[in-house]
């Protein structure tokens, strides 16, 4: 019975970069992007669990790489899975802070938020109170082996907020310093390719 390694993309993002990954594993291990389409965290815990109870049976061990919001959904989500490792890249941990900035940014309150149920920003982002008042509800349990890769620069994270958070489920937590949210550029990959290789 052969491993598995499954790639959770952030928003944005897509199940073919899985394949990026199946560098760093040999012929024993199949990478597969998981094209979730949910949007909300509540449709995403279904779609996750329901997706991962399909799968569990075909593999030896399973992997998972998540990146940023798609962490976030696996957080809620998998905890209970039999999942031998996760690797997090850049994962988006406090949910609730991220909603309360872009609230601040915009000068909306609580109480317009509830009256009005939802309300788009300027920067393209709707708001819901359905949304945060859910992430508010259902905090993340985790005990899954885990590794995570942060930015100092994460522009969605404080560095103080993910080691707090890396702590609490007892995670080991590499910081590149002058780093961005997204890893894209040259130096970034090669910093990702090098954590990627000692943590596996």
């Amino acid at each position: 019975m052969k491993n598995a390694v499954k790639y959770v993309h952030g928003k944005g993002g897509n199940a073919e970069e899985a394949n990026y990954y199946k560098q760093f594993f040999d012929d024993n291990f199949e990478s597969i992007g998981f094209d979730y389409k949910s949007l909300n965290p509540w449709d995403a815990k279904i779609e996750f669990i329901n997706y991962f109870n399909t799968i569990i049976s075909k593999y030896n061990k399973i992997y998972l790489i998540d990146n940023s919001i798609g962490a976030y959904f696996s957080l809620i989500s998998l905890t209970d899975m039999p999942i031998e490792k996760a690797m997090l890249i850049s994962p988006i941990i406090d949910m609730e802070s991220i909603i309360l900035n872009m609230m601040k940014c915009e000068n909306i309150t609580e109480d317009r938020l509830m009256s009005e149920k939802e309300i788009e920003t300027s920067f393209g982002e709707s708001l819901s109170w359905e949304y945060l008042s859910y992430v508010r509800r259902n905090n993340i349990h985790w005990d899954i082996p885990t590794n995570i890769l942060f930015a100092d620069n994460d522009n969605m994270t404080s560095v103080d907020t993910m080691t707090n958070f890396a702590n609490k489920i007892n995670a080991n937590l590499t910081t590149m310093k002058d780093g961005e949210h997204w890893f894209h550029t040259d130096e970034q990959m090669k910093f990702l390719d090098d954590w990627f290789k000692e943590m596996i």
